[in-house]
């Protein structure tokens, strides 16, 4: 028989002894947080309810925990979402660190304040290791009046020799994320302890500046980092407990505090569960998507920007006639700068799946699919682009450089693995499994998702040339002001078949002229950034962003640094937008599919010259220019927001629990 510990446990307040399943928060009454008990109090007196060591007292003083000799990890919490109060009801006489005695008076509790705030009063214990430690927890009768400091259950302890012990190498896939992430947080010797919430890992560390913030963030399985109130927060996402308990495998259970993580992910759990209207999930979720898009790209961006770089020097060495488009060594050149992004979606599958937790290799076939010649030659003409999949209705698109639909799937793909791994036999999932998933992916994003973006571009393009006819200057400020958000969703391929007929037709494109814009503004405010970061790895990045966006090409700047700095790419939309309207005033004339700065000769009319269209180009273009950059520098970026941005998956970003 195993050996046991019993403990005793005393009410924490006088009032009706209740079971955790009656108390109306989910988070303790379906036991996530341990076993124990709740009390109704009567009384506004909290006493310890048991001897030990104080390891938490939350800032709001609405809950706090003690480790026991034995090892238990109490928590006490003080009413239902009380945290909300800020601490107002509450007087607490002990500190983390302090040694207290059975009974010792703790915290006085204002149970009218907290009524009249309109929250439940309700006292709240758990032993928040119990599946640790705990082998039984006997309580006496429920439902019936118990005083402050009389017994109210007995905890049998397991004996310390039958704990679990982690040990260095817990054998799981979790242990290299983590041993990257101690090796980057400074080491062992520069940890104080670890706690973890719904989505992070907390460090307190002795001193953040040892932590390697850029190498932590780009790791595989890391969203992103963020700083607060004396934390180290590593945000990983679902896999937070596996990671979390790779890291405390490798350091040692005495760099954990269960009360205090417990507590953490009291609070984000409830946090995740609220609704404050429509706003703020909209908000929540549209950083959720901006946060895996650029984590995503991330590992990318150098190749992307050197290729745009490829790409704009290319487009000025055939618009001023040095090289032909038909000569093979455009041919071979346009092969190396365009293969990136042609073949995006296959690239951007493989590196956001394993953001995602989806199967990489899947994901980089479904990338595939989506890119297929022949699917792609059928949606490029009228005729062949409506088709149909067994009797389905759907509308083919060609996913070539597309970001959208391959993060859609990436993020579908692990409840679709998730499901066929359910009812497809064990024996067979090897090669059912993934064919099946690509499948299943692939007819979503043909079928649904394809269609939907069609509908919704088609409807912006042809609202936008509308607005063009009734105002060249209002169209130009609307269209500069969202062309590269309509980029981030695939909804500008409704504009490209506008644009290409213009010049094809006409031999020109008033349109084409501010959609050049737009690259400009983004490329003017990584420039920004460039010339004020001192952070040598972004000034790196957004040096070459830069240049890229100049040539044309600006995915670099757009998910390597504007939109991961969520400020910036707002600052450079609105200067984007001035300088729309700009152009659309001059009525800037575009001659080619060419744009950008490194495009000045598309610029050119044909026939008559450099003359008042160009003298438009470079008015706009390099007001544009400066304006972006200006704006950006003096409201859009500072180096703090490197410690302070938000991550995809934030609930509270500064909350300690």
């Amino acid at each position: 028989m195993d050996k046991q510990t019993l403990i005793s446990l005393v009410a924490p307040v006088s009032g009706k002894l209740l079971k955790l399943s009656e108390i109306q928060d989910p988070v303790f009454s379906q036991g996530l947080m341990g076993q124990g008990f709740a009390i109704e109090p009567t009384s506004s007196k909290i006493v310890a309810p048991i001897d030990g060591t104080v390891t938490l007292v939350s800032e709001t003083k609405h809950a706090f925990g003690i480790k026991t000799k034995n090892g238990a990890d109490i928590l006490v919490h003080l009413g239902v979402d009380t945290v909300e109060l800020a601490g107002k009801p509450f007087k607490v006489s002990i500190k983390q660190g302090d040694e207290v005695k059975v009974g010792q008076p703790v915290v006085e509790m204002n149970l009218q304040m907290i009524k009249d705030a309109g929250k439940q009063t309700s006292v709240i214990l758990a032993i928040t290791n119990s599946n640790d430690i705990l082998e039984q927890l006997l309580t006496t009768g429920f439902d019936q009046e118990v005083k402050a400091g009389a017994t109210v259950a007995m905890a049998a302890i397991k004996s310390s020799e039958k704990n679990p012990v982690k040990t260095k190498n817990t054998g799981n896939k979790y242990d290299s994320l983590a041993a990257d992430i101690v090796e980057n947080v400074g080491g062992v010797e520069n940890i104080n302890s670890v706690i973890h919430c719904i989505t992070r890992l907390r460090f307190y560390l002795k001193d953040d500046s040892k932590a390697n913030d850029s190498i932590i963030e780009n790791l595989d399985g890391v969203i992103t980092v963020a700083k607060a109130g004396g934390q180290y927060q590593v945000v990983i996402g679902q896999a937070v407990t596996d990671v979390y308990d790779a890291v405390i495998g490798q350091i040692g259970t005495e760099f954990s505090n269960d009360t205090a993580t417990a507590e953490a992910v009291a609070e984000t759990t409830k946090d995740a569960k609220k609704i404050h209207g429509v706003w703020p999930n909209i908000k929540q979720g549209i950083s959720n998507f901006i946060g895996v898009l650029t984590a995503s790209m991330i590992p990318i961006i150098g190749i992307l920007a050197g290729s745009g770089i490829l790409k704009g020097i290319l487009a000025a060495l055939t618009g001023f006639k040095i090289l032909s488009t038909t000569s093979g060594t455009y041919v071979i050149l346009n092969a190396v700068g365009d293969a990136t992004f042609y073949f995006l979606p296959i690239v951007l599958g493989f590196t956001a799946a394993k953001k995602l937790g989806s199967n990489p290799i899947v994901l980089g076939i479904v990338g595939g699919i989506l890119i297929y010649p022949q699917i792609v030659t059928l949606a490029g003409k009228a005729s062949t682009a409506s088709t149909n999949f067994l009797g389905i209705p759907t509308t083919l698109v060609s996913y070539t450089s597309s970001v959208f639909p391959i993060i859609v799937a990436a993020w579908l793909g692990k409840y679709v693995e998730k499901f066929l791994k359910k009812v497809i036999p064990t024996y067979i999932r090897s090669v059912f499994v993934p064919i099946l998933e690509a499948l299943i992916l692939s007819l979503a994003i043909i079928i649904g998702v394809g269609p939907i973006i069609t509908l919704i571009s088609k409807g912006l393009s042809n609202g936008l040339v509308a607005i063009y006819d009734f105002s060249p200057t209002l169209s130009g400020f609307i269209l500069g002001g969202v062309y590269q958000t309509m980029v981030i969703f695939g909804l500008h391929w409704g504009l490209i078949p506008i644009v290409i007929n213009d010049i094809a037709t006409n031999g020109h494109s008033y349109i084409n002229s501010i959609l050049s814009i737009t690259m400009v503004a983004q490329g003017g405010a990584v420039l920004a950034v460039f010339l004020k970061t001192k952070d040598k790895h972004l000034k790196e990045m957004s040096l070459a962003a830069a240049i890229s966006a100049f040539c044309g090409v600006t995915e670099p700047a757009l998910y390597g640094v504007n939109l991961k700095y969520k400020r910036i790419f707002i600052v450079a939309s609105i200067a984007s937008a001035i300088g729309g309207a700009l152009t659309g005033f001059l009525r800037v004339d575009n001659y080619a599919l060419s744009g950008a700065l490194i495009g000045f000769p598309a610029f050119i009319t044909p026939g008559v010259g450099i003359g008042s269209n160009f003298y438009g180009y470079l008015i706009s273009h390099y007001a544009t220019l400066l304006l972006s950059v200006v704006l950006v520098y003096l409201f859009g970026y500072t180096d703090k927001m490197l410690a302070k941005k938000n991550d995809p998956m934030n609930l509270e970003n500064a909350k300690i629990a």
